[in-house]
């Protein structure tokens, strides 16, 4: 698979992961926070900084029914009208502008999420390098088309998606005029626990599909996201904040400033350590040869006396001939005088 070129930065196996700090409702409706939360996105060392472009009446209806209730006992939002979530998390659209220019000039690709056609106009206004949709979009196939047919990279979230919803999802959108695809491996669970994670998916959802495969994480730490990479990922995606303590819909499980930043440091790190296969020593390691085991005479030895366990030791350094050689060089007579201390070769057999 080739990598994905987007703006100045390069995504794909050669290349260090791609890490995005989603902002979502983080904000707690305050632009001036929103500002801050960009900013210290771009301190951890993050590539890109995301939102969610929507409001509560393109998501959802004003209705208290159960239907628009979230009555799920272990939800962080129980007991919540989606209406009442949404009017909370969404941000007003009027602060795109400000933020993603705040963005771009600290080097961060700044992009959103959109959930109707209307958020997918206003994104093209403000001229975004790529789109994101969410889990819960993925089976949506009309708002697939329209961001594919921009012809700018997608990432998707596969949370929840069948194979075969998968399939659909990729076939149309490469039909509707998508280039460059990642999918990400996600579990729309908010938090979600490693044990309900699965990233072994991950390999096999690239070969699958033939496309470059990240994930979404709203587990807790860095332990998955950075396993993940060693497994192949080459986009991570981590809600963020600034104080997990001041609350907001997403805070519980998002990343703090200092978090995200070792976030950032570790997946480079598994990333790095992949490498490729190898054996034998690495250029690096040359210079450890020498602290292996050899052969070396452990007594002074003259000439013509035989070479025994007495005055032949296995130890290091390495400079005498390998340990495999001693039963070769036992009971052989000595040519010349022999220091002890001396390494053990062949011509002095």
């Amino acid at each position: 698979m080739e990598s994905i070129k987007i703006n100045n930065i390069s995504i794909g196996s050669n290349d260090r992961p791609f890490i995005i700090a989603e902002m979502s409702g983080n904000h707690n409706q305050s632009l001036e926070r929103a500002l801050e939360i960009v900013e210290a996105a771009a301190n951890s060392g993050v590539h890109a900084l995301k939102i969610q472009t929507y409001t509560a009446d393109t998501l959802t209806l004003d209705n208290n029914s159960p239907d628009f209730m979230i009555n799920d006992e272990e939800s962080l939002w129980k007991n919540r009208s989606l209406y009442d979530l949404y009017s909370e998390a969404y941000t007003p659209w009027e602060w795109h502008k400000p933020i993603f220019d705040r963005a771009k000039e600290l080097g961060l690709i700044a992009f959103s999420t959109p959930f109707d056609d209307t958020a997918v106009d206003f994104l093209e206004e403000l001229d975004v390098p790529l789109y994101k949709i969410a889990s819960f979009e993925n089976t949506d196939l009309p708002l697939i088309k329209k961001v594919a047919s921009t012809g700018k990279p997608m990432i998707v979230s596969t949370g929840m998606a069948t194979v075969s919803e998968l399939d659909e999802l990729v076939q149309t959108a490469y039909q509707a005029g998508c280039k460059d695809l990642i999918l990400l491996k996600c579990t729309s669970t908010y938090p979600a626990t490693p044990d309900n994670t699965n990233i072994s998916t991950i390999p096999h959802m690239r070969d699958l599909f033939n496309v470059q495969v990240g994930l979404s994480d709203h587990t807790m730490g860095t332990g998955v996201a950075v396993a993940s990479v060693a497994l192949g990922a080459t986009v991570i995606e981590k809600h963020f904040t600034l104080n997990r303590a001041d609350g907001g819909v997403d805070s519980v499980f998002s990343m703090e400033p200092a978090e995200m930043k070792a976030l950032v440091e570790e997946t480079e790190r598994a990333w790095l350590a992949m490498g490729k296969i190898k054996y034998g020593p690495t250029e690096k390691e040359e210079a450890s040869l020498k602290f292996r085991r050899s052969l070396y005479a452990s007594k002074d030895i003259k000439t013509g006396e035989k070479f025994t366990m007495d005055n032949v030791k296995i130890v290091r350094p390495g400079y005498g001939l390998e340990p495999k050689y001693i039963n070769h060089v036992l009971g052989k007579e000595v040519k010349f005088d022999i220091s002890r201390g001396t390494p053990i070769s062949w011509n002095q057999i």
